[in-house]
């Protein structure tokens, strides 16, 4: 019989080998996008969004720097110390991922070139460290997170990924499930956060004691991307476009939701406010749970792993932290120990118990009999198969949380010889413009800064604010356009042609806003502890009577703001304000 030929797309060529599967490796490459917008821009949108207005840039960018740096180490040699050849039974040897003719022959594993694989791997490598990130918002000198970036992903999260994901690494032969990172990526996070807090310091107090978000509706973007790009970091790693990577996405989204109510309902029966950000928590808890399983286990299985990754973290979280003296004295600023620690963990554990014999086989693609839930090794009476394989999840577990606490600490002591791991006390006062010399919010217009900032804030190469101190020539010049005005018009006006002038002014009202805000918090604080003098009320009173500093007084009592903004006498209808 005659042999059919292939249509023309599926026929091979140098472009498309013939082990090459296109749908797999277009699926695989998408895959690798949702986990990369998780981190760009889903976490630099959470991180900036999350925390107080003066760390937003801050928060952002090293989540966005952090993204960069691992790419450059990836390919340079991380891909290959975590997937490449053996050096020890726990580590790979370093080398580039940079030939072609390394990069179009097939990966290790699956029907794609090794390009896409060392793709879809970076951007898990990258989370992990923009996760660590979370644990260190709001105080970390950027330039010691500039170096612990390098230093983790390639003596901490390389170590983790070969030994668990290599199919050399010792804990992959030992039979440890671990579907899609929940002991690579987040009990490392966790751990390493935690771990990385304590060496760097915590916040300044006032900020420990109130970290309000300064944008609650943009926090909640940044988890929907964190959510949705989940579909990609559970469902693309069967490596193939399968049966089994539709289930692991489906129990991804059951358990989210699952665990996201459950603290949601927590969080109303003990406190009584259904919390955004509670809820938020309890998503990312479920996300992570069901992370090492999410493809060996049932749907039924990724309900109950919801409900208690909804309710254990909750209780780490809520209850334990405030009585464990570890856990009140390091400041983890997005509690990465609950939602990735405790939930990683957790997940590891009930993977042992829960995990399916056929949907093992389906995901590792041999009939081992070594992959057995001990629910399901109690059940069909391979009892000690099922123990064997708890226990192998506890010893992963184990070994994760020596491998980040030892690595973590050791690089932390390291770079502390080179820079200061925390940023000074004079820039965590001021936050972003001390750090960058930029800030997220300019409301007072056009991205100028108010005179406050330590940056020089002119971008029209003018004075801000045109000192008192200006010459006799000057005062003249003033006196003389002032005449001019109330010849010309005699009616009251204020010339307005330079919005330049007018952002100035809003700058300055925003910064005596902010002077009374601080003025209120303290007296509020002196208040309840009953120790509030006579002196602290009258300084409140003068200050909420303090006239607008921008409008003529003609009656009542004299405005002391006036030299500041305007020329001639405050009974002149006609005079005009200098910095416009």
């Amino acid at each position: 019989m005659a042999s059919v030929p292939f249509p023309s797309n599926l026929a091979t060529n140098e472009a498309s080998p013939e082990w090459m599967n296109k749908g797999d490796n277009a699926w695989q490459l998408t895959a690798a996008t949702l986990v990369g917008l998780q981190s760009v821009p889903g976490l630099v949108i959470l991180y900036g969004s999350i925390v107080k207005k003066k760390w937003a840039v801050n928060s952002a960018f090293m989540a966005l720097y952090a993204f960069a740096a691992v790419l450059v180490c990836w390919v340079g040699w991380g891909y290959r110390m975590s997937f490449g050849e053996r050096l020890v039974f726990f580590w790979g040897k370093p080398a580039m991922a940079l030939e072609q003719s390394y990069l179009l022959d097939q990966a290790f594993v699956g029907m794609f070139p090794t390009a896409t694989m060392v793709f879809f791997q970076f951007v898990f490598a990258a989370i992990t460290l923009i996760l660590i990130a979370g644990a260190l918002l709001g105080r970390m000198n950027f330039h010691a997170w500039m170096l612990f970036v390098p230093l983790w992903v390639t003596f901490s999260y390389t170590i983790g990924a070969f030994s668990l994901w290599c199919p050399e690494g010792w804990l992959a032969k030992a039979g440890v499930i671990d579907y899609s990172g929940g002991y690579v990526i987040h009990l490392s996070s966790g751990v390493a956060g935690f771990t990385a807090a304590y060496w760097v310091g915590p916040r300044m107090s006032k900020d420990r004691e109130r970290f309000p978000p300064n944008n609650i509706i943009l926090m909640l973007a940044g988890a929907g991307l964190l959510w949705m790009g989940w579909t990609g970091f559970n469902g693309g790693d069967p490596y193939v476009a399968s049966v089994d990577a539709s289930l692991a996405v489906l129990n991804t989204h059951v358990c989210a939701a699952t665990s996201l109510l459950v603290w949601l309902f927590l969080d109303i029966l003990f406190f009584g406010k259904p919390s955004v950000i509670g809820a938020v928590q309890g998503m990312i808890t479920g996300l992570v749970c069901i992370t090492p399983a999410a493809g060996v286990v049932q749907g039924w299985a990724a309900i109950l792993m919801g409900m208690m990754s909804g309710s254990i973290p909750w209780y780490t979280m809520m209850v334990l932290h405030k009585k464990i003296k570890l856990l009140k004295h390091v400041d983890d600023t997005m509690a990465v120990f609950h939602t990735h620690a405790v939930a990683g963990s957790l997940g590891g554990i009930l993977t042992g118990f829960f995990a399916e014999p056929k949907l093992n086989r389906l995901f590792y693609g041999v009939d081992d009999q070594k992959y057995i839930g001990l629910a399901y090794g109690l059940n069909t009476g391979r009892t000690t198969a099922g123990f064997r394989q708890m226990g192998v999840q506890i010893g992963g577990i184990m070994f994760i949380i020596a491998l980040n606490v030892f690595t973590t600490s050791m690089i932390c002591l390291l770079i502390r010889l080179i820079v200061p791991l925390r940023m000074s006390e004079e820039d965590m006062q001021v936050g972003d413009d001390a750090v960058h010399g930029e800030e997220a919010y300019a409301l007072w217009g056009d991205g100028e800064k108010f005179e406050t900032s330590k940056h020089n804030n002119s971008v029209y190469e003018v004075e801000d604010f045109p000192s008192k101190a200006a010459g006799p020539t000057r005062e003249r010049e003033r006196e003389r356009d002032c005449m001019e005005t109330e010849t010309e018009n005699q009616v009251p006006s204020v010339v307005t042609t330079d919005t330049r002038g007018k952002h100035r002014i809003l700058a300055e009202l925003k910064r005596l806003e902010q002077e009374t805000r601080s003025l209120e918090e303290e007296l509020e604080e002196l208040e309840k502890t009953e120790r509030v003098s006579a002196a602290c009320k009258d300084l409140l009173l003068n200050v909420e009577a303090r006239p607008d500093p921008l409008l003529p007084v003609t009656h009542g009592p004299a405005n002391p703001f006036w030299d500041r903004w305007f020329e001639g006498p405050q009974e002149s209808q006609g005079c005009r304000c200098w910095v416009l």
